[in-house]
């Protein structure tokens, strides 16, 4: 197999985002990212990190509905 057929037969996951490639990481929530959040998610508490993307400093995690209440909001 050559890098055209490669290239042509790329899954979904390789036509992630230029700006967040980490969308196709299992552990980002893809609804939050989109909303320009970090939406890392800690998988042992589900808590996922609702600060802007790239933020200084380590993720602050929140409950589930916090994230879902963030994202149906458009905050």
């Amino acid at each position: 197999m050559n890098a055209e057929q490669a290239a042509a037969s790329a899954g979904p996951t390789e036509t992630v985002d230029d700006e967040r490639p980490d969308l196709s990481n299992a552990n980002v929530r893809e609804d939050v990212a989109l909303a320009g959040r970090c939406g890392l998610v800690h998988l042992p508490t589900g808590r996922t990190c609702l600060l802007p993307l790239r933020h200084q400093g380590p993720c602050e995690f929140h409950r589930p509905q916090e994230a879902e209440d963030m994202v149906s909001s458009g905050d």
